[in-house]
């Protein structure tokens, strides 16, 4: 039985790695060509080289395409950050009516597959003569964060006890000091973790972006993509390169940010 038992759990071992490595050795590839001086970005490798990396940062539409993506991706965090804290405080501090149902709206763009999402906004708004612009971009990018930050700042703003603030109240501190001085300091980890997620999945993001962007206006993830339908270029294994140096890093810099931060505030 113990033979069997040990076996059962080899076979699972197995099985974990073999999918870990389907999930990521594509990824790996892709990041190692990307230092391949070879022009035609295939296997076998003739030598390591950055040159690829130095052609894309000379390359005016890739970077204009990086400026576009990180200004969408700002501007996604920032509002995305600022609502998401006030939609917390009220659904967590207050009570408001309709709450629950409130809250299932608010994190419903989560369950809805985004390509429904994005051609249900572009059809209501084409409904409103509404037609694309980079406002109604920064618009359905924060449709889409939203509900990530409000998970974050409210499972965060949940274990901040109500006596802090309460006291704060009791020694003469208006309810905007409080905010200020007692639950801002304490709901930062996860405002700061929030805002990274926002913008790591506004920069990432390609299914929604090609319904929502006007012409003329490209985005990192739909650079790449109006780059492939030509060819696979060794700048496109250096551009997947970059971006998943930002998804992967970013993420892990809110985590420990966020840590580092709960430890300060004593949380």
């Amino acid at each position: 039985m113990r033979t069997r038992l040990n076996l059962g759990w080899g076979a699972i071992r197995l099985y974990t790695i073999l999918v870990y490595m389907f999930m990521f050795l594509p990824i790996a590839v892709v990041v190692l060509l990307s230092f391949n001086a070879n022009q035609f970005g295939s296997f076998p490798m003739t030598g390591l080289s950055t040159r690829w990396f130095e052609t894309l940062w000379q390359n005016e539409t890739i970077m204009r395409a990086f400026r576009t993506s990180i200004v969408l991706g700002l501007l996604t965090a920032v509002i995305s950050t600022t609502l998401g804290v006030l939609a917390s405080l009220a659904l967590v501090r207050y009570s408001v009516p309709g709450r629950n149902l409130i809250t299932t709206l608010l994190i419903a763009p989560i369950l809805v597959p985004e390509v429904v999402l994005a051609v249900a906004l572009l059809l209501f708004l084409n409904f409103l003569q509404i037609g694309k612009s980079f406002t109604l971009l920064l618009m359905g990018h924060v449709i889409f964060t939203l509900p990530f930050v409000i998970l974050v700042v409210q499972a965060r703003l949940v274990s901040i006890k109500r006596d802090v603030e309460e006291a704060a109240l009791s020694l003469g501190a208006s309810p905007r000091q409080t905010f200020m001085s007692v639950t801002l300091p304490l709901l930062m980890p996860a405002v700061a973790a929030g805002g990274l997620f926002a913008f790591t999945i506004s920069f990432d993001d390609i299914t929604g972006t090609l319904f929502w962007k006007p012409g003329g206006i490209e985005t990192v993830p739909t650079q790449i993509f109006s780059m492939l339908r030509n060819s696979i270029s060794p700048e496109i294994n250096a551009l997947g390169t970059v971006i998943i140096a930002l998804t992967v890093g970013l993420p892990l810099l809110g985590l420990a940010l966020a840590r580092r931060m709960n430890k300060t505030s004593g949380g």
